[in-house]
C-alpha cells in the first residue's frame, strides 16, 4: 500500500504524461486508419454505382468524406493539442520541479525541427485534400454529368459542395500549424 508521502507532483505529472501519450497514440492510429477507410468506402460506392448504373449513389461519397474528413480533422487537432500541451506546459513544469538542465520531453520539440518536416506536412495536406475534397468533388461532377440529374439531388450536391469547401478550408488552415 502506498502512502500519500510517495505521491509527488513530479510523479503526478509523469502519470499525466503517460496518459496523454497513450491517448495521442490511440488517436494517431485511429486518424491514420480513417484515411484508408475513406478510400475503401469511396471505392465501394463507385463500384456499386458502376454495377447498378444509378449515378445518384455517387452523392454518398461526399457525405462519407465530410463525416470522416471532419473526424480526421478533430483527431488531428487533439493529437497536436496534446503535443503542444506536453511541449509548452507539462515539460516546463516538470523541468522546474526536477531542476533539469535541458528540456524535458525533448522529442516534442526536436521532431518539429527535423529537416523536411514542412515539406512532409504540405504533402500530407495534399493527400488529405485529395482524399476528403478531390475524390468527392470528382464524384459530384460525375453525377452532374450523368443523365439522371434531378433538381433535388442537384440541390443536395450543391450543399455538399459548399460543406466540402469549408472542410477544405479547415484542412488548409491546419497546415500552418
Amino acid at each position: 500500500m502506498t502512502s500519500t508521502d510517495d505521491v509527488t507532483e513530479s510523479k503526478v505529472l509523469l502519470a499525466e504524461y503517460d496518459c496523454l501519450k497513450e491517448e495521442q497514440r490511440t488517436r494517431i492510429g485511429f486518424r491514420d486508419n480513417l484515411l484508408y477507410f475513406t478510400l475503401a468506402a469511396a471505392t465501394a460506392v463507385v463500384a456499386i454505382t458502376v454495377q447498378s448504373g444509378q449515378s445518384r449513389l455517387l452523392l454518398t461519397v461526399p457525405a462519407i468524406c465530410l463525416i470522416l474528413g471532419w473526424t480526421y480533422l478533430v483527431n488531428d487537432e487533439k493529437i497536436s493539442a496534446i503535443g503542444c500541451y506536453v511541449r509548452d506546459r507539462l515539460g516546463p513544469r516538470l523541468g522546474e520541479l526536477t531542476a533539469a538542465r535541458g528540456p524535458v520531453f525533448d522529442w516534442e520539440v526536436y521532431h518539429r525541427r527535423v529537416a523536411g518536416r514542412t515539406v512532409r506536412k504540405r504533402l500530407q495536406t495534399v493527400v488529405d485534400l485529395f482524399t476528403y475534397l478531390g475524390l468527392p468533388t470528382v464524384c459530384t461532377i460525375a453525377f452532374w454529368c450523368s443523365p439522371a440529374v434531378q433538381p433535388l439531388p442537384v440541390l443536395a450536391s450543391l450543399v455538399q459542395t459548399l460543406a466540402l469547401a469549408v472542410l477544405g478550408w479547415q484542412f488548409l488552415r491546419r497546415t500552418e500549424r
